[in-house]
């Protein structure tokens, strides 16, 4: 996969269209463990959920709104198998009422040094969250479709370039909130991480 010149890193979200969404049940808490703690912490082998949102609404293939748990549809996880795989793995997510496991989390792996902590917004004690993130292009991981950084590890951040594919596959049911980019004509969303 090439990289979109210039770099940009991105929140990527299901879009504001009626769709209904997941939300994890309580093995949120065992992968935010993860996320901190790292091999200390066991990752679950399966996630929980129930859907969100207006029942006569078609379901999201990018369904969820939580930063650091992107869950994806076995269709959307199929086709992009070989990039994901890059960054880490597919953990089946059991949906309430479902006879099957037909949408996957993606556990996103690489812990990222790569943040410019000089020009980026003081992270927030309670969770790291920063509002401003600007990245070190030297380090900055562009051949992987999502990371995470050091600081901020219960947040997964998006290349560009995964941003455009994931478009190509599901349109406009995605967005993204840009985070950083090398151009500096791009403006940065003002709250990426708020809902």
């Amino acid at each position: 996969m090439t990289t979109s010149t210039p770099l940009a890193a991105y929140r990527i979200t299901p879009s504001e269209k009626n769709l209904r969404t997941l939300r994890l049940d309580d093995s949120l808490i065992d992968l935010k463990r993860w996320q901190i703690q790292g091999a200390r912490a066991e990752l679950p082998t399966a996630f929980g959920a129930t859907w969100t949102g207006d029942p006569k609404a078609p379901k999201a293939e990018f369904a969820s709104d939580y930063p650091g748990a992107p869950m994806l549809s076995r269709r959307l996880a199929d086709r992009l198998g070989d990039q994901l795989e890059k960054a880490g793995h597919l953990v089946p997510v059991r949906v309430e009422g479902a006879e099957s496991d037909d949408y996957l989390l993606y556990v996103v792996e690489p812990l990222v040094d790569c943040v410019d902590a000089r020009r980026s917004s003081h992270p927030k004690k309670s969770t790291g969250e920063m509002q401003k993130m600007v990245f070190r292009p030297d380090a900055y991981p562009a051949a992987l479709p999502a990371f995470r950084v050091p600081g901020f590890p219960v947040a997964v951040c998006w290349n560009g370039w995964m941003l455009e594919l994931l478009h190509d596959l599901v349109g406009d049911d995605v967005t993204g909130r840009l985070l950083w980019s090398q151009d500096p004509a791009a403006t940065p969303h003002p709250r990426p991480w708020g809902l």
